[in-house]
C-alpha cells in the first residue's frame, strides 16, 4: 500500500513538472541608450542584453530583444509582441531607459523623442497603459519590469501648456486593473533610481541574481531584489512592486522535477520502509516490516529492534510486578498478617525482583546486539557511500578518458582530412600541370605540322629554330608522338633541317648522331625513345653549329645572304672575289682533271644548289675522323670550315 502511495505521489510530481514545463513563456526586452536629444545612457543597453540572456537561459519560448527604438519602431514592436503573447501563459516586458510621469500617467521615452512641450508626451512617448495592453492576453501571469525611474532630462527645457499640469519626479505609483498582473519599478513611485557605476544598474543586478531561480516564488524573488538594491544604495533606492497574485505560488522559472529513485540502489525503498517503522516504534510496525521483507540486512536490524522492544516491555512488566509484590508485603506487615502470608509475599517479591533483574539483563544484551547491528549498518552505509563515490569517480574518469579519446580521434580525423585534402589538391595540381603540358605539346605539334606544310621554295626560315626555348617537358608522351617530338627538338638545337616527319628515318638518325658528336652523348640513334627526347630537351641552346649554303653566311642564329660590291662575286670559299674577265677562246676544251672535278662537284651538290646540312656535317665529321686516325670528336672549326667548303677538308 505504501509503495502504491509513493508511486501515485511520484506520478503527481512528474505530472506537475510536465505541466509546468508545458507552459508557454514569452518575453520582450527593450534597452534605450542612444538618445538623440539628451545625454546618452550607458547601462540600459548592457542591462537589456543581460536580461535577454537570462530569459534565454531560462528556456523562455519567445525572447524578443530590441535596442534604441524610435517611436514608430517601438509601437510596431509592441504590436508584434501582442500577437505572440495571445496563447502564452506567462508574458514579461522589461524596459530600461528614460521614463516620465505627466499629470499622473507614466510614459516610456523612445530615443527620437524631443518633448519640447508637456503635451508632446502623448504623441512622442509610449504610455504604460499601452505596455499593459501588449501582455493582456497572457493567461497566468502578466509582468512589467521598468528600470526607468531615472532623473528626467527633458523636464528642464519642457514647456508647460497648462500651469496646473504636474510633471512628477520619477514614475507615479500605479495599481493594475487586471488580476495576476505585476508592475515592478526600480524605485518607489515618486523617487528616482540610480544608474550605477558598474556594467549594470543595481536593480538589474539584483534581478539577474534572483528572478530566474528555479522554483522561487515571484513575490519572494522581488522581496530579495528589494533587499539587495537597498543594501547596494545605502537605503536610498527602494524597488517597489504594484499589483497582486492569487494564492498559488507563481515562479518565473519552474522548479526542476523531483528526481526518481535510482534503479541501481536496490535497498533504497527498503531503507525508507525501515526508517518509517523506526519512527513508529511499535512491535506491530516491526512485525509488518519483517513480514514484507522476510530476509536481508534491514530485516535483521528490524528483528533486533523488535527484540529490544520486547525486552523493554518485559523489563517494565517485571519491574511493575516487583513493585506490586513489595507493596503487597508492606501491606501484609502493616495489617499484621500471618507469618505464612508474609513469607509467601516475600517469596513473590524475591521472584519478581529476580525476574526484573533478568529482564534488565536481557534488555542490556538486546541493546548491545542492536548497537552492534547499528554499527554494522553505519559501516555498511559508509561502505556503500564509498563504493558509490568510487563508482562515480570511476565513471567520471572513464567519461574524461572517453572524451579525451574522442577528442584525439576527432583531431586525428581532422588531420587525416586535412592531409587528404592537401593530397587531393596536390594531385589536382599535378593533373592540371600534366594536362597543360600535354596541351602545350599538342599545340607545338600542330604548329610544327603547319610549318611542315609550307612550300619547298621558302628558304632559311627553319635555320633559326635553335634560338627557341626548349618545349615544355611532357610526362610520358604517347609512343607514336616520340619520333616527331624528338625531331622537333633536334631542329631546335640546330642538328636537323628539313621537315619533321612521323617516321624515324635515316635523316633523323643522322641528326641524332650529329647531336651525339657535338653534345658528347651516346644516345641510340636507331630508335626514337623517351630518354633521347629528355636529353635533347635538356639543352637550352644551339648544339650543332649553324651551317649556311653557298652564298649565305651565319649571322647570330640566321643565315644572311652575302652581298658583294660591284665588280665582285661570291667565290667557292663564300668570300667576295673580283670578277674575272671572260676568256675569248670559247671552244677551248678544259683539262680532263677539271672536268672530272666539276663532275664530282655536281654529283656532290644537289641540282637546286643546296646540300643537306646533315649530309655535309656527317661527311665532314667522317672525313675528319679518317684524317685524325679514328678520333671520335673533331674540332668544331675544322668541321664548320669543311661544311662551308662544300664537304672538302
Amino acid at each position: 500500500m505504501r509503495r502504491l502511495a509513493a508511486f501515485l505521489s511520484a506520478v503527481l510530481v512528474i505530472g506537475f513538472a510536465e505541466s509546468a514545463a508545458a507552459e508557454k513563456r514569452v518575453a520582450f526586452v527593450v534597452g534605450n541608450s542612444s538618445y538623440q536629444n539628451v545625454i546618452t545612457l550607458t547601462n540600459p543597453a548592457n542591462d537589456a542584453a543581460a536580461i535577454t540572456e537570462m530569459f534565454r537561459k531560462a528556456a523562455f519560448d519567445v525572447v524578443e530583444s530590441k535596442r534604441d527604438l524610435k517611436n514608430t519602431e517601438m509601437r510596431r514592436a509592441l504590436r508584434d509582441f501582442t500577437e505572440k503573447a495571445r496563447d502564452a501563459d506567462i508574458a514579461v516586458i522589461y524596459y530600461a531607459g528614460h521614463g516620465i510621469e505627466v499629470d499622473g500617467t507614466n510614459y516610456l521615452i523612445p530615443v527620437d523623442a524631443a518633448l519640447e512641450r508637456d503635451t508632446d508626451a502623448y504623441d512622442e512617448a509610449i504610455s504604460l497603459d499601452r505596455i499593459l495592453q501588449a501582455i493582456e492576453p497572457a493567461k497566468q501571469l502578466r509582468l512589467v519590469i521598468l528600470d526607468a525611474c531615472r532623473d528626467n532630462p527633458f523636464a528642464k527645457n519642457m514647456k508647460r501648456t497648462v500651469a496646473s499640469r504636474a510633471l512628477g519626479r520619477g514614475l507615479a505609483g500605479v495599481e493594475p486593473q487586471r488580476p495576476n498582473t505585476l508592475i515592478a519599478f526600480a524605485a518607489k513611485g515618486g523617487s528616482t533610481a540610480a544608474d550605477g557605476d558598474s556594467r549594470n544598474s543595481p536593480f538589474t543586478t539584483a534581478l539577474l541574481k534572483h528572478l530566474a531561480k528555479p522554483g522561487l516564488e515571484l513575490g519572494k524573488a522581488f522581496r530579495l531584489v528589494r533587499d539587495d538594491v537597498m543594501n547596494a544604495t545605502g537605503n536610498r533606492q527602494e524597488p517597489f512592486v504594484y499589483g497582486s497574485l492569487g494564492g498559488n505560488d507563481v515562479a518565473l522559472v519552474p522548479a526542476p522535477a523531483a528526481p526518481t529513485p535510482s534503479a541501481g540502489n536496490a535497498n533504497a525503498d527498503i531503507r525508507r520502509d525501515y526508517e518509517l517503522a523506526e519512527r513508529v516504534g511499535t512491535r506491530e510496525a516491526w512485525d509488518s516490516f519483517v513480514a514484507t521483507n522476510p530476509a536481508g540486512f534491514y530485516t535483521d536490524l528490524a528483528k533486533a529492534q523488535r527484540n529490544k522492544l520486547a525486552a523493554e516491555n518485559a523489563r517494565i512488566a517485571a519491574t511493575e510486578k516487583a513493585r506490586g509484590a513489595a507493596e503487597e508485603q508492606v501491606r501484609l506487615v502493616a495489617e499484621g498478617a500471618k507469618g505464612s502470608e508474609q513469607a509467601k509475599a516475600a517469596s513473590q517479591m524475591k521472584a519478581a525482583e529476580e525476574a526484573r533483574l533478568a529482564a534488565e539483563k536481557k534488555k542490556q544484551l538486546e541493546d548491545e546486539k542492536l548497537a552492534v547491528a547499528e554499527r554494522a549498518r553505519a559501516a555498511a552505509q559508509a561502505k556503500a557511500a564509498e563504493n558509490e563515490r568510487l563508482a562515480a569517480e570511476k565513471a567520471r574518469l572513464a567519461a574524461e578518458k572517453k572524451k579525451q579519446a574522442e577528442g584525439a580521434k576527432l583531431a586525428l580525423a581532422e588531420r587525416e582530412k586535412a592531409a587528404a585534402q592537401a593530397k587531393a589538391a596536390e594531385q589536382e595540381k599535378q593533373a592540371a600541370e600534366k594536362a597543360k603540358k600535354l596541351e602545350d605539346i599538342k599545340v607545338a605539334s600542330a604548329e610544327q605540322a603547319k610549318k611542315d606544310e609550307r612550300p619547298k621554295g621558302e628558304k632559311l626560315a627553319d635555320q633559326a629554330v635553335a634560338s627557341l626555348a626548349p618545349a615544355a617537358k611532357a610526362v610520358s608522351p604517347p609512343t607514336q608522338d616520340i619520333p616527331r617530338l624528338l625531331q622537333s627538338e633536334l631542329r631546335r638545337v640546330g642538328c636537323k633541317t628539313g621537315d619533321v616527319e612521323s617516321e624515324w628515318n635515316a635523316s633523323s638518325r643522322r641528326a641524332l648522331a650529329l647531336f651525339n658528336d657535338y653534345a658528347g652523348t651516346k644516345l641510340d640513334v636507331k630508335l626514337a625513345n623517351v630518354d633521347a627526347l629528355d636529353v635533347v630537351r635538356g639543352k637550352t641552346g644551339r648544339i650543332c653549329p649553324l651551317v649556311c649554303e653557298h652564298g649565305y653566311k651565319p649571322v647570330g642564329e640566321k643565315c644572311v645572304e652575302i652581298v658583294c660590291k660591284t665588280g665582285f662575286e661570291v667565290g667557292n670559299d663564300n668570300v667576295c672575289e673580283r670578277v674575272r674577265p671572260a676568256k675569248t677562246t670559247a671552244n677551248r676544251k678544259q683539262p680532263a682533271r677539271d672536268v672530272e672535278t666539276e663532275s664530282k662537284s655536281k654529283q656532290s651538290v644537289p641540282q637546286n644548289g643546296k646540300q643537306s646540312i646533315e649530309a655535309l656535317y656527317a661527311q665532314c665529321s667522317s672525313e675528319g675522323r679518317r684524317i685524325s686516325g679514328g678520333r671520335r670528336n673533331v674540332g668544331f672549326s675544322r668541321i664548320e670550315a669543311c661544311a662551308r667548303n662544300g664537304g672538302r677538308m
